[in-house]
């Protein structure tokens, strides 16, 4: 492509941004899009953070930790908040957040029961669209409520679009788009298409606000900012730590104002401190209450407009925000906004741009529907950032200007993280079913995110392992429900990923990685190798559901539960960091010996494996032990995932770095000369294309390869139509069951929701498709195939006759998961399931989510419906698959 002027315009924002010539990152869509249920806003006693904090208590209670909000965006530190309300005229509240249900509500987790979609973002955020259908009737949150409770885990969750409010197209397509003028400069237009058979009218407003830090009688924090009508169609703010700032709107809208404060007569029946509180626009809207300010004035206010709209048709309004002034300057009437010309010549030249940018990004062997799953899953991910505040020793002892929390709280949750301080714009999850950070989850994310914004990649990886962070006892905080829990140890893996598709150049963020990485890998080796024996225990490691008993929980039986994916994990977390070493030592000969060390600690930790019985020869397959006190073993011979990933401990070292090396080399010599029962581990070599020898390090022979991947790619176990399920499929009509204390346990195939409230009952690892174990195999594929070239052709699928080299069947894996969320040749995405709506009219059919997880036989999505997060790897698998 032709390298134009629109083609360098984001890539010269990301300089400048990176530069700290002009902040192109300070504004963005860091609104969170639910606070309420969240652990950060919990003062219960026994934490229960939906009951504590419900959806019907955030319209009318003022946050502690962070805001909420739809389409919104904030600053980098949260000062201010922009974000849309809607109202269809009979409602019985407005819609100002979106609503849905957790666990015990009916679901199968957090579920939210409401559709928007990502559709555009920029990686400086100068270009972003987002896009909602709001019902017609009278949104049915009793209706939600009442028939999810009622059903049982093994049926389907009852969705809005079950409720018939659809039906007709009687809805609103709203959709809300930025283009940033400058970095604090941004054009707004929210269109509100009717698509219903008649003329309806649509409530419409446009809500600016500060963030309530007066209100908690913390020293130095109690000055109140001011927001107030400066006109018809204007708000004019000014923060202390922000400054000035104006939010402008055409048309003739009617401002109305209230303050940030809690509405403590609703909640409690006590007396307020304020006359209109957080939810008088609410009240004043849809009640016709006395509950906004008649002097135009608070810390929180709307736009209100009120548009009638003809069917089929549509109305667009322009309004601007804009920093106008800084802090502590001298107070000056706030300049009028251009909504004009102007206003439209912005957005003209973002889309351009972005556009231009989005194409050179795309990979030339991309066909246009993959081109669309790309550029939707990079927006997913810039919209899934939030700013995420929490410090918790302040959470456990309570504000002064609060009621002291329960007792309970100072030894309960997360009360051994009492040194976090979190104040930073994170990577979500999900910024609805999961908005708080998780650790592995961000490693994912941020390989994508490597692709299109570096230096944000970096800065994500690095943030978890800094002090405020990372335990001092070297964990890294796994999730907000408990930091204390252990997430699989990717963030080397991830560092080198990043790195790799950076360019290979940046050895200070290498090193940064590391000496945070070897603390942490010293914790795993302390804390989760109780026998000293180099296997690993590690609990849940991310997989929920996956075992046939919590393995978080204390044990059945009195013993000790060997695993066989926190040893493979640890295993590929021993090889990153050897990739590490070698690269930092060609630069500095100090990490010599560094490498050498991860050399032996890989060969002790693989040929544990085997020495303590994880390994089956009879299946092929690494099973999970339980060793009882007596030292007898119980196989827990579940073929699942747990099994697959000690495939991705997986290297090789090439000649080339070895005779760099010489002490490495000389090291090398003498292990295998002097400890040759490693030999099956680190021994086997080939000569590559170039006449160099190279040495394969790996957990898994040749021979043991691939008698593995036959189960691997046996379409009656993992293999499926869009990738590799997380448990064998024989498992559908041969469950495991093993009796233990007088209890049986069992694990059947579940391709979709989990039918049992097994780790919360909250997402499933018993049969779907998940993208972050996909990827990791999919990876460990390909590094066997590098090695092995030609040499090693496998069967694929099994019994199918046809052998392949293992990079093409990675291809292939790759192109099955990307077939997701592509139209097959009737025209329908798999993710969308069964859902005629979804799949074939022309309004839904290619708005495209990117689910949590999928069904492990037809790939419907599943789980959190908006988890852009790891389910964006798939944007990744596009630009490797395509890449030619």
């Amino acid at each position: 492509m032709e390298v134009t002027p629109e083609v360098l315009a984001e890539q010269a924002r990301l300089a400048e941004a990176d530069s700290g010539a002009r902040p192109w990152r300070s504004w963005g869509p860091y609104l969170a899009e639910r606070a309420w249920g969240t652990v950060r806003e919990d003062y219960s006693e026994h934490g229960t953070a939906w009951d504590y904090f419900p959806h019907d208590h955030a319209r009318s209670r003022a946050y502690r930790w962070n805001e909420d909000g739809m389409a919104g965006i904030c600053d980098d530190r949260q000062t201010f908040c922009f974000a849309l309300s809607l109202w269809n005229g009979v409602d019985p509240i407005l819609k100002e957040r979106m609503f849905g249900l957790g666990g015990d509500g009916g679901n199968h987790g957090e579920d939210v029961k409401e559709y928007w979609w990502y559709e555009e973002s920029t990686p400086t955020h100068s270009a972003m669209r987002w896009r909602y259908h709001y019902p017609q009737a009278p949104f049915p949150y009793d209706r939600l409520v009442a028939v999810n409770a009622l059903r049982r885990r093994d049926e389907p969750e009852y969705e809005l679009v079950d409720t018939g409010v659809f039906n007709d197209d009687r809805f609103w397509a709203v959709t809300v788009e930025y283009a940033k003028a400058g970095p604090t400069d941004m054009c707004v237009r929210i269109t509100a298409a009717n698509r219903g058979p008649d003329q309806a009218i649509l409530h419409v407003l446009p809500t600016l606000w500060f963030r309530n830090t007066w209100s908690w009688g913390l020293p130095g924090r109690d000055a109140v900012p001011t927001l107030a009508a400066d006109g018809d169609n204007r708000l004019v703010g000014s923060h202390w730590v922000l400054g000035d700032l104006v939010l402008e709107g055409d048309g003739a809208p009617v401002p109305l104002l209230c303050d940030n404060e809690s509405n403590a007569k609703r909640l409690w029946g006590l007396p307020g401190g304020t006359r209109y509180p957080k939810d008088g626009i609410n009240d004043h809207v849809v009640q016709g209450a006395p509950t906004v300010n008649p002097a135009g004035t608070g810390t929180k206010g709307a736009l209100h407009y009120v548009l009638d709209v003809p069917a089929r048709s549509a109305v667009t309004i322009r309004l601007r925000l804009c920093a106008t002034g800084p802090p502590g300057g001298p107070r000056r009437p706030a300049p009028a906004l251009a909504l004009g010309h102007e206003h439209d010549a912005v957005f003209a030249d973002r889309r351009t741009e972005a556009d231009a940018y989005f194409s050179t990004l795309t990979p030339r062997g991309a066909s246009a529907d993959e081109a669309a799953v790309l550029r939707r899953a990079i927006a997913g991910l810039m919209w899934g950032k939030q700013f995420y505040h929490f410090d918790v020793r302040q959470w456990l002892d309570g504000d002064p200007g609060s009621p002291a929390p329960p007792p309970g709280r100072r030894h309960g949750r997360n009360s051994a993280w009492r040194h976090m301080t979190n104040f930073d714009v994170i990577s979500m999850p999900d910024p609805w079913e999961y908005p708080w950070f998780a650790a592995w989850d961000l490693a994912f994310h941020c390989v994508t995110l490597a692709r299109v914004d570096p230096a944000f990649a970096k800065q994500q990886l690095l943030l978890l392992l800094r002090e405020w962070y990372m335990h001092p006892n070297g964990q890294i905080p796994a999730y907000e429900w408990a930091f204390g829990d252990v997430n699989p140890p990717v963030h080397a893996w991830a560092a080198l990923r990043i790195f790799e598709i950076d360019g290979g150049r940046d050895v200070d963020f290498l090193a940064r990685v590391m000496h945070k990485l070897l603390l942490n890998f010293t914790w795993w080796v302390n804390r989760k190798d109780v026998a000293g024996n180099n296997v690993f225990e590690g609990g849940f490691l991310g997989l929920d559901n996956v075992g046939p008993f919590d393995r978080s929980a204390a044990l059945p039986v009195a013993g000790v539960l060997e695993q066989s994916d926190g040893t493979g994990w640890m295993g590929m977390y021993a090889l990153n960091l050897l990739d590490m070493a070698l690269t930092l030592a060609v630069r500095d000969p100090a990490y010599e010996d560094i490498a050498t060390k991860f050399f032996e600690h890989f060969a002790y930790i693989a040929a544990g494996a085997y020495e303590q019985g994880l390994w089956d020869a009879e299946d092929a397959f690494f099973y999970d032990v339980l060793r009882l006190p007596d030292g007898s073993r119980v196989p827990l011979k579940v073929r699942s995932v747990v099994g697959l990933l000690p495939l991705a401990a997986t290297a090789s070292l090439s000649g080339l770095m070895i005779n760099r090396l010489p002490e490495l080399s000389l090291r090398l010599r003498w292990f295998l000369q002097n400890r040759p029962e490693y030999g099956l581990v680190v021994g086997t070599r080939r000569r590559s294309g170039d006449g160099r020898q190279q040495r394969l390090l790996a957990m898994v022979a040749p021979e043991q390869l691939v008698r593995m991947l036959a189960r691997m790619f046996d379409e009656t176990e993992f293999l499926s139509p869009y990738g590799l399920r997380t448990l064998s499929r024989q498992h559908l009509d041969k469950p495991f069951t093993v009796s233990l204390g007088g209890q049986e346990f069992t694990v059947g195939y579940e391709p979709a929701e989990s039918t049992s409230g097994l780790f919360g009952g909250n997402s499933n690892w018993r049969g779907p498709i998940w993208l972050p174990t996909n990827y990791l195999l999919i990876g460990a594929l390909r590094e066997f195939g590098a090695f092995f070239g030609s040499d090693l052709l496998v069967e694929y699928p099994t019994g199918s006759g046809v052998k392949l080299p293992l990079h093409t069947i990675a291809d292939d894996l790759s192109r099955r998961l990307i077939s997701l969320f592509t139209r097959d040749r009737s025209g329908r995405r798999p993710i969308y399931g069964a859902c005629e709506l979804f799949q074939t009219h022309p309004d839904w059919r290619d708005l495209i989510s990117f689910p949590e997880y999928f069904h492990g036989d037809n790939g419907a999505g599943l789980g959190a419906w908006h988890q852009t997060g790891w389910t964006a790897l798939v944007a990744d698998l596009i630009l490797t698959v395509r890449r030619s």
